[in-house]
């Protein structure tokens, strides 16, 4: 069972703290959003499983913290401040701005119709870029160019920029990548559906640079990795797809690129539209590093980029070659990751008074937290000292927490439907026997185990 739909996971944020409504008690931010005290958790460890996947138990990977703010003129040459938009239509009837591409059409008269009130008395299409714009200096102004910076809007070309850097450091040789997890901005026309878009998110990119021969094997492997990947955060084979784009689809600087796809929409009837990009996988060819160096030139014999200092093509020793990598990127959002988490790991299940209960089917190692001590008796003294210290004990090893703030019943309930796999519970027994109750979350079976043996038996569960 997954969740019906993206309300149920916004209403079950809200109340248990993963995700809140940015600026709530001034009315709020339009598709802003806050990670509460469990959300940051969850994604922290989302952000730690990709790193460790990518960085730590590979030997080709380096990582890389880039600047979110940039010199304009990356924006220019990577042909963002040309091309990186999105078509924009108002419509004339409820006034409602809308993304062209994103709108149904009638088959009757091919006209689009709007998704907000259904008219299709709509105005021509125009460009809208997507970059936030800021400005730079102490006595700058909206008008002056010279102070004009961009919040990026990807964390990809801070890796390509550095690629020379990270190369004669590192010393490696192809294929090799860098990984970056960061934040990124993007003026989206038509933000919304809780965190799945945003103007302001965080990305997990890592572009893995190769030969040109080698590159469409690359990424059809980077392309299998990811949906193993996954697999491994929790989420069902049933609920991701794949979708190749097609070539009026592709980005001006890929050859092909692949898009994972999510059934973040369930309960629409059109299974087509149940589905939206979980992560795109693209190769980008070897348009970035080219455009960012300084000594490629255009059919005329010009410089395509006269600003650049550097070069960044890269010199094979063994073949005595000079060339420009190709490079394969997938890419992914920490936000829609985590909706999708959430929405494949919730449960219902009825309890044996009748009771629908929420379970969190979170995978142990995402778990913000991963065990809950529990006094039987909070008015008894020598079961909360022992409770407490058993959470102390455990806390090194694994994220554990104390909670006494209800009766036993009603705190199974409230750690279930947060994800936490194990409840230990202290009770009037424990003082005698220096045993404790385990409880499962998936199963709600329950085990006695003696207090010395309870660190390694929880930690082998968990694994």
């Amino acid at each position: 069972m997954s969740a019906p739909n993206i309300e149920t996971i916004v209403s079950l944020s809200k109340r248990r703290g993963f995700v809140f409504p940015a600026s709530e008690i001034y009315g709020g931010l339009g598709s802003s959003w806050d990670y509460g005290q469990l959300g940051v958790e969850l994604a922290n460890n989302i952000k730690q499983s990709w790193w460790n996947w990518l960085v730590y138990e590979r030997d080709d990977i380096e990582g890389l913290d880039s600047s979110i703010i940039q010199n304009r003129l990356v924006w220019k040459y990577s042909g963002h401040e040309e091309t990186f938009s999105d078509p924009l239509v108002d419509c004339r009837e409820c006034k409602s701005r809308l993304r062209l591409d994103k709108l149904d059409i009638d088959s009757a008269d091919g006209k689009a119709v709007c998704s907000n009130c259904g008219s299709k008395d709509l105005t021509e299409s125009r460009q809208f870029n997507l970059m936030l714009r800021t400005t730079l200096g102490a006595a700058s102004a909206e008008e002056d160019e010279s102070a004009l910076a961009y919040l990026r809007p990807e964390t990809a070309q801070g890796i390509f920029i550095n690629f020379a850097n990270v190369l004669n450091t590192s010393r490696r040789k192809l294929p090799f990548g860098i990984a970056q997890i960061g934040k990124a901005f993007r003026n989206e026309v038509t933000p919304g559906n809780f965190i799945f878009r945003t103007r302001e998110f965080e990305q997990m990119e890592m572009e893995y640079f190769c030969r040109p021969e080698d590159a469409a094997r690359i990424h059809q492997e980077w392309i299998d990795g990811f949906q193993t990947w996954l697999h491994g955060l929790g989420i069902s084979k049933a609920n991701l797809s794949l979708y190749e784009q097609t070539p009026d689809e592709l980005a001006h600087y890929a050859e092909r690129t692949v898009d994972i796809m999510y059934r973040f929409f369930p309960e629409r009837e059109d299974e087509d539209k149940q589905w939206d990009e979980l992560m795109g996988i693209a190769n980008r060819t070897d348009y970035d590093l080219r455009v960012h160096s300084k000594k490629p030139e255009d059919a005329d014999g010009k410089r395509i980029n006269p600003d650049s200092t550097e070069d960044l093509s890269y010199f094979d020793p063994q073949t005595n070659e000079r060339f420009y990598p190709y490079v394969i990127e997938p890419a992914i959002g920490v936000n829609r990751t985590l909706l999708a988490v959430m929405m494949d790991a919730y449960t219902e299940k009825t309890n044996d008074k009748g009771e629908v209960r929420v379970i969190l089917k979170l995978d142990p190692s995402l778990a913000p937290i991963k065990v809950a001590v529990l006094p039987l008796a909070k008015n008894n003294a020598d079961i909360v000292a022992m409770a407490k210290k058993l959470k102390g004990e455990l806390q090194p090893s694994m994220r554990a927490v104390y909670d006494d703030t209800g009766g036993i019943g009603k705190l199974y309930a409230r750690q279930d439907e947060i994800g936490t796999p194990f409840c230990v519970t202290v009770d009037h027994e424990s003082l005698v026997d220096n045993a404790v109750t385990v409880r499962d979350r998936d199963t709600w079976e329950q085990e006695r185990i003696t207090v010395d043996q309870l660190k390694e038996h929880l930690s082998s569960r968990l694994k």
